[in-house]
């Protein structure tokens, strides 16, 4: 269907027959280190020009053989999160079954770790995973961008979950291309606040306010990721929708305090919100910051990981 974007893993490297016993398939959340919200177009979206980070914050879906299609799940926002048709995990198994000429039939079992409405892409992150996960059941033999593709006409974030590592995200975020950086790992530190903001609410904001753009084009972010010195990433980090998600929750601008008080090189609002991201040195640095953050009780959980990390795998 498409030129690969990325070198195809040896999962997807031979053909495959449809799986016997249960597919579980691992997938991380994303943070964006430069976000540049453009106008709105034709069709509702704004233009985006986004880098991508996967990062070692992980949800699961197990697939199964099944009759019809089903989803249950545990963990975060479990008895919050809709586990019918409209749900991302439903329409992504759907669309592939069109695609594909498959029936949709499958039992699907969600262990989420990545918080709901948290600017993670967590929900797409999952339709990423079942795209995966149900390809490698079925036994369909798609490439990795021919999910990307499928994944592309869900929702703007799932085509990067489904590839991973960083990347260049273009169009509505839908249009994605690696970023090479010489694999290097780097150090994040999450501040999850205790409830989430929706993405068009904050969108919304952001227009309301008058859209005012603080983050260029993402090329020193680029070169500064090649240079691999976090000092120098942290000067180059930048999200237009930080001002908006602080409009809708000023309190977070505490958090981002608390967060650099505590020695972050870099503090800022991860995509549309609310969760707060900081960068470190390395892990113990890292580790240092949870430490300051958790005993600040400024927000509902801490978390740390490294980035890049691979998109949606097969375990």
């Amino acid at each position: 269907m498409t030129e690969p974007l990325f070198s195809e893993d040896e999962e997807f490297d031979r053909p495959r027959l449809a799986a016997h016993g249960p597919v579980r398939v691992r997938v991380p959340a994303k943070i964006n280190l430069h976000l540049h919200v453009g106008p709105v177009r034709s069709d509702g979206f704004h233009e985006l020009t986004t880098v991508y980070h996967a990062i070692g914050l992980y949800d699961e879906i197990t697939a199964r053989r099944g009759d019809t299609l089903t989803l249950t799940m545990e963990g975060e926002g479990t008895g919050e999160l809709s586990l019918g048709e409209d749900n991302l995990v439903m329409r992504a198994v759907r669309a592939l079954a069109a695609e594909t000429g498959h029936d949709a039939h499958a039992r699907l079992h969600l262990k989420k770790q990545i918080p709901i409405a948290a600017g993670l892409a967590g929900g797409s992150a999952d339709a990423a995973a079942a795209l995966v996960a149900c390809d490698q059941l079925w036994g369909t033999g798609l490439s990795r961008d021919d999910l990307a593709v499928i994944a592309a006409t869900l929702g703007s974030d799932i085509p990067f979950l489904v590839l991973g590592g960083t990347a260049l995200g273009t169009g509505r975020g839908e249009l994605v291309s690696p970023i090479l950086t010489g694999g290097h790992t780097w150090h994040w530190v999450l501040a999850v606040a205790e409830e989430g903001l929706s993405t068009p609410v904050v969108y919304r904001a952001f227009d309301e306010l008058g859209g005012h753009t603080s983050a260029g084009p993402p090329d020193g972010l680029m070169a500064a990721l090649r240079q691999r010195n976090p000092e120098v990433l942290a000067n180059e980090l930048a999200n237009d929708l930080q001002a908006a998600a602080l409009h809708l929750r000023p309190e977070l601008q505490q958090v981002l305090d608390a967060g650099l008080d505590a020695g972050a090189l870099a503090g800022m609002i991860s995509g549309s919100g609310p969760t707060c991201v900081f960068l470190a040195e390395d892990a113990r640095h890292a580790a240092l910051i949870a430490a300051d953050l958790e005993e600040s009780r400024c927000c509902r959980a801490v978390r740390t990981a490294v980035g890049p990390v691979p998109g949606a795998r097969v375990l």
